[in-house]
């Protein structure tokens, strides 16, 4: 009896431990289940956390974007031949012509640059060819000259594309010419000046160039073709003289009268 009565609470207590046992695996399965339920619902919210960060980030690189896109607030500098037109050219010009009015001295109207491309006839891709090298030497992009007429000798037709050309005025004609004079004539192979044949008599010089790649911008691997090109040079002046004299202050190198006679 002593020993049953001794066991009794022994088998009393071993259901409680058992229930505690199991109260605490309940318990732990309630959290197992949280914890599973969470990591459940973590990859849910994290695509629109991770998206709402990209669009922020998004956001502020655009915003830093637009920033450094903003237009300059000081204007560009003038061109440094049209300087020098206003300070040296124009007092130079009225002493040695007798000008009573500073607007009498003439001045640069434009510069036309052109490229003839009658192989365009049959290879198309030389007008393409030869527009890129013209947007790369005057900044500009050219037009497409065609036929005005057909001409049977040459076999072409009314409105065929036979060359490009670009106009190029204000500061660009500026910046073109100044390029032209210090940069590009001393390329020329043999150079040794330009001829005063080039003028028309009503203050307009030509200029025959044989290379385009006398001017630093053209690439010569990038090229297909050597070709020439005619830059003409207009200016508001009434004769030849002035025209020279206007030209050769801006730095042309002209021949010498006597050394071309």
């Amino acid at each position: 009896m002593p020993d049953e009565e001794t066991q009794q609470p022994d088998d009393l207590n071993e259901p409680a431990e058992t229930s505690g046992e199991l109260a605490v695996s309940d318990g732990s399965a309630d959290q197992e289940g949280g914890e599973k339920a969470a990591e459940a619902a973590k990859p849910q919210a994290a695509p629109s956390r991770s998206r709402r960060e990209r669009a922020g980030g998004r956001s502020g690189r655009g915003g830093a974007a637009v920033a450094e896109l903003e237009p300059p607030t000081e204007p560009p500098p003038p061109p440094r031949l049209y300087e020098q037109f206003k300070t040296e050219i124009v007092p130079a010009m009225m002493r040695e012509f007798n000008y009573s009015n500073p607007m009498q001295v003439p001045r640069l109207q434009k510069i036309v640059l052109n490229i003839g491309v009658g192989e365009a006839l049959t290879n198309g891709r030389a007008m393409e060819a030869a527009g890129q090298d013209l947007t790369v030497i005057s900044g500009q992009k050219p037009i497409i000259t065609r036929a005005r007429r057909s001409i049977a000798g040459f076999k072409i037709r009314q409105g065929n594309a036979i060359g490009t050309a670009v106009t190029l005025r204000g500061a660009r004609m500026y910046h073109f010419l100044d390029r032209l004079v210090n940069t590009a004539l001393p390329r020329i192979r043999d150079f040794r000046g330009l001829a005063r044949r080039g003028l028309d008599g009503r203050g307009n010089f030509s200029i025959g160039i044989r290379e385009q790649i006398i001017f630093p911008e053209i690439d010569y691997n990038q090229i297909d073709k050597i070709r020439g090109l005619q830059v003409t040079i207009t200016t508001t002046a009434k004769n030849d003289a002035e025209a020279i004299r206007l030209l050769e202050l801006y730095g042309m190198p002209f021949i010498k009268d006597t050394a071309e006679a």
